[in-house]
């Protein structure tokens, strides 16, 4: 059987280009310095012991060498400019440009967190116009751009939550989590000091009202429920969940990671969510990857106010914006400086550009795609829920592991037909997960692609699955041992001896 599908062939070559780790040739050098005109000093006179007796076996490579080696290793990455990313729950969608050449503007690039509030004005303005877009967006009262990521926006939700119910002579002790939620959640409840009680998700993939009324007492501090779910499902209760939860004195927490399936649409805030937190760098468009950067700022209700971050940007009497540091019940700084100021405005362009019946269209075609998916695989892989999908659609390996191939396996050979894998193995409520999300970035066509990429995989599965076991065949690493790889990691090059 031919392991080389035609489909897409033109996204990856299975030809070895080689490496040029060693090709050093002693003399070889990409550059000469031009004629010292100063004298020459011995590095160990400056540098003391610290000063390496040599370069540690650095090649000798000349210049179109090393250029050929740069250029090779970045055609052996995936990238949005070269096909879609199904990676559900991480909404990898296209990032325009335009956001890029705008935060690259001399006055915002070079801009210094230390210098004075008079001269930076533009930056104020631009935290201010970004704060008053996502509170209106979201529904809350007020918002901190601080936190540099999702988690660390979670981790300020639930200490002000905290700060809250401390205020109130109450400290409780536990937080409720549904089995759907992100696994950031758990951890960050933790990280406060809460303990955590998973709450179970009815056949229909949302959260059991029963089970919350019987679990929801005057111990519990908040409700972390992600909504849409991991499921890419809508919590289709959540007003009679917000009301359970206010009865008794808790606050309802809104993981807004999913938020990319109700921009414009409906609000957190209308339907009872007291704090949530935003991902600037899925929801609005930002890029994000290999470990940042990101932004995670956090909404609130007007109950939670007076515990934000700070500092905080606010309006003078003569029109000018400022830094406001006094707030007794603050809980204090999260993140050095005043967050990630580049995410804010790639994210500020980015709402600007779209505008609010932009917005909302983007969410519209980020549920049509996800759906449009739904449609195209359903009956060839299992799908666990009939609940409606909202952005991503979540299926199992159910009918292909009755040959033996798991959701890893059809994820490794998605990768000979040339498309980043989904997510395997999430969310944990569902055994053997294949979790897609388009985003709306994706046109028909790449759609189809996809779709068809899916079903050819499926036919293999059932027609040979060791070809599916066996993938991928045209990456130019095969198959790893990811069990080794994890305990015994290889973190640095080593000339050969």
């Amino acid at each position: 059987m031919n392991k080389y599908p035609d489909l897409k062939a033109t996204r990856h070559t299975s030809q070895d280009e080689g490496l040029i780790f060693e090709k050093s040739s002693p003399g070889k050098a990409a550059w000469k310095l031009p004629p010292l005109d100063v004298p020459e000093v011995d590095s160990k006179e400056l540098l003391g012991s610290s000063a390496r007796k040599d370069l540690g076996n650095m090649p000798e490579v000349s210049e179109i060498e090393i250029i050929r080696h740069f250029t090779r290793l970045s055609t052996w990455n995936y990238a949005i400019d070269l096909g879609m990313y199904p990676l559900g729950s991480c909404t990898m969608k296209y990032n325009p440009r335009v956001n890029e050449a705008v935060v690259r503007m001399e006055g915002l690039a070079n801009a210094h967190p230390y210098q004075p509030e008079k001269i930076s004005q533009g930056a104020l303005r631009i935290m201010k116009a970004l704060s008053e877009c996502l509170v209106e967006i979201t529904g809350m009262d007020a918002i901190t751009l601080q936190p540099a990521a999702g988690a660390q926006g979670e981790m300020t939700g639930l200490l002000m939550v905290r700060a809250y119910h401390e205020s109130k002579g109450a400290a409780r002790k536990k937080v409720l989590i549904p089995d759907s939620a992100h696994g950031t959640n758990p951890a960050t409840a933790a990280t406060v000091g809460y303990a955590v009680e998973n709450l179970k998700s009815n056949a229909n993939g949302m959260v059991d009202i029963a089970s919350l009324e019987a679990q929801m007492n005057e111990d519990v501090a908040a409700l972390m429920l992600t909504n849409p779910n991991t499921l890419g499902v809508f919590e289709q209760e959540i007003h009679k969940i917000a009301d359970l939860m206010h009865a008794k004195g808790g606050l309802l927490y809104m993981d807004g990671a999913n938020m990319n399936a109700l921009v414009g649409k409906v609000r957190p805030g209308d339907f009872g969510v007291d704090v949530m937190h935003l991902n600037l760098h899925k929801t609005f468009s930002t890029p994000h990857g290999g470990g940042g950067p990101g932004s995670g700022p956090v909404a609130i209700k007007k109950i939670l106010e007076p515990f934000l971050p700070t500092p905080i940007v606010i309006e003078k009497q003569d029109g000018t914006l400022g830094l406001e540091y006094n707030s007794p019940k603050s809980v204090g700084r999260v993140r050095a400086f005043y967050g990630n100021f580049g995410m804010f405005v790639r994210a500020l362009a980015y709402i600007l550009a779209n505008g609010p019946d932009g917005l909302r269209q983007t969410t519209e075609d980020a549920v049509l795609n996800a759906n449009y998916i739904r449609k195209g695989l359903q009956g060839t892989f299992d799908l666990p829920y009939s609940t409606p999908s909202m952005h991503e659609v979540v299926f199992s390996d159910k009918i292909q592991a009755k040959k033996g191939v798991k959701t890893m396996d059809l994820a490794k050979r998605l990768i000979d037909y040339g498309f980043h894998p989904y997510t395997t193995a999430f969310p944990l409520i569902v055994p053997g997960a294949l979790m897609i999300e388009p985003t709306e970035s994706e046109g028909r066509d790449e759609l189809d692609l996809f779709i068809e990429a899916m079903k050819r995989i499926a036919a293999e599965v059932e027609e040979d699955p060791q070809t599916v076991l066996g993938a991928p065949y045209t990456t130019r690493v095969s198959r790893l041992d990811e069990t080794t790889a994890a305990r015994k990691p290889i973190l640095r090059w080593k000339p050969a001896s």
